[in-house]
């Protein structure tokens, strides 16, 4: 047997003093080197658990996650000049997609629109085609708030206005243009710039996923923390009702959300197949025919490399292994799920105290107001707003991604992510009889992962998910980026924007002094 720094060789008959001796040293070296090891992994599952033990501790986990001094902040730290009365024209985009999509597209409108010193006419948000939907962005967002929230930032209008030329009144057309993915600041700053002011406005489309997540500039960055988290409010309407059912849920107690994407569109994605009927394989391989590019999957192995979302009953075996019991209420944002009650009968065994917004709320308020995007604008309120919350696939779902993000901004509230991949064998020996310490092997894999704390972004974690370390601060720190802007930040913004409005008054004055004078 081979040990790093140690050879030994046994140089003497068994039983005498010097073999005794080398024995005694070896198992003291044994020892010291399982009690180093065993206080290592203690120490490493700690720090990848936030702050949390070795042991699942349910009543911590019910608590915000440790956030190590740190705390939410995007306000500017730097010099940030409010937008100027002349902008280089007007910038139009189309937000295709779901809810949470969309909403990252605004994000990036707001921030593209900052770039190029472009007026932003109000996002339009695509007809949803899952939901039916055509609401826009005034049957979703408070457009009003949105406005007055980033005037420090861009100017805002609800649409183009008309242009007084030659006695006649007339419209500015938009230049369409379809951004690259992803299109670096750049090419704001050079394509869409030199188009908008040849055009004097643009109109891009469609706007998913149209600029850099990552731009090394962390005001860029702060500024899409302070749409995101700030300016995107939901209507009053969809507020009432998110709050109404929260204080429901929370008159019993803590509550867990659970965002249980265990539904065609995902399954058919993934290319998860092999668990179902023939029958409901047909339908899936059809929906992924029909909705995604082809790409070569094999379904047998999807679940064993963690590609799959987690099973109703999956991811009640994991909240068992960690602790929680048949008395935690849960919360499922969630449409339908594909295979029917067959897959919900095992969870709801282990924990039968599964709610929705219909059965929390049935009032017809809800079912009036709670439609389309409305309902999934109520389902992430929700989750948003509970004790601990539960992604089952957080892979290329929006609404898990941007909720985590949210969730971790609104003060590193608990987050479960199970490990899909560390967990796929695992439940896979289960299914072939091997129960023996399944428990805790999922324990164990579960206590590497992170709570909700404050963690580096790793690639591809999205900048949505994760807006460490740029959109958080520390009021006792050594590194000058990381500090906490002056308290009187908002007044500072304010008097900047004050002065800006006293300087184009004053400029607009001098021009018609002089135009009047020309006139005499």
């Amino acid at each position: 047997m081979r040990r790093s720094g140690f050879h030994h060789r046994q140089h003497v008959r068994q039983g005498g003093f010097r073999g005794i001796l080398g024995k005694l040293l070896l198992a003291a070296v044994v020892v010291l080197i399982c009690t180093v090891s065993f206080f290592f992994s203690s120490s490493m599952s700690g720090n990848a658990g936030s702050g949390y033990s070795s042991e699942a501790n349910v009543e911590k986990l019910w608590k915000p996650a440790y956030s190590d001094g740190w705390r939410p902040s995007s306000a500017p730290r730097t010099d940030w000049p409010p937008p100027p009365s002349e902008s280089n024209g007007y910038l139009r985009v189309r937000c295709n997609g779901g809810l949470n999509q969309q909403r990252s597209a605004i994000c990036n409108a707001v921030l593209a629109a900052r770039i190029m010193n472009a007026t932003l006419v109000l996002p339009e948000l695509d007809a949803n085609s899952f939901w039916h939907d055509d609401s826009g962005f005034h049957g979703i967002y408070d457009v009003e708030h949105f406005i007055k929230t980033l005037r420090y930032d861009v100017r805002i209008v609800e649409k183009i206005p008309e242009v007084r030329k030659n006695g006649k009144t007339k419209k500015i057309k938009s230049h369409q243009l379809r951004p690259p993915r992803d299109a670096p600041a750049s090419w704001y700053l050079t394509t869409a710039l030199e188009k908008m002011k040849e055009h004097g406005a643009i109109y891009l489309t469609p706007f998913s996923h149209r600029l850099a997540e990552e731009i090394d500039n962390p005001e860029y960055q702060r500024l899409r923390c302070r749409v995101n988290y700030h300016a995107l409010r939901f209507k009053p309407n969809i507020m009432k009702l998110s709050k109404g059912i929260v204080e429901k849920l929370r008159s019993q107690g803590h509550f867990m959300s659970i965002h249980l994407r265990f539904e065609k569109d995902m399954l058919a994605f993934a290319g998860c197949f092999d668990i179902f009927t023939p029958a409901e394989q047909q339908i899936l391989q059809k929906y992924r025919e029909e909705n995604f590019a082809e790409k070569r999957l094999v379904p047998s192995e999807r679940r064993a490399i963690g590609k799959c979302p987690l099973t109703p009953e999956e991811v009640g075996l994991v909240l068992r292994a960690m602790g929680f019991d048949n008395s935690t209420r849960i919360y499922l944002a969630a449409g339908e799920l594909f295979g029917g009650e067959r897959f919900m009968r095992p969870f709801r065994a282990l924990f039968p105290r599964l709610e929705n917004h219909s059965s929390v709320d049935s009032s017809e308020e809800l079912v009036v107001n709670a439609r389309g995007l409305a309902g999934s604008a109520v389902d992430y309120m929700v989750c948003l707003l509970s004790d601990i919350f539960m992604p089952t696939y957080d892979g290329p779902s929006n609404f898990a991604n941007n909720l985590l993000g949210h969730r971790l901004y609104y003060g590193f509230r608990t987050t479960i992510r199970p490990d899909r991949k560390a967990l796929a064998p695992i439940f896979l020996n289960r299914e072939k009889g091997h129960v023996a310490g399944f428990e805790e092997a999922v324990r164990r894999v579960m206590l590497k992962t992170n709570f909700g704390g404050p963690h580096k972004r790793v690639s591809p974690e999205s900048f949505y998910t994760n807006s460490w370390p740029e959109c958080f601060c520390q009021m006792s720190t050594n590194n000058p980026a990381d500090k906490c802007p002056p308290e009187n930040v908002m007044e500072i913004l304010d008097s900047q924007l004050e002065s800006e409005a006293v300087n184009d008054l004053e400029s607009a004055t001098a021009s018609n002094s002089t135009v009047s004078v020309a006139e005499r």
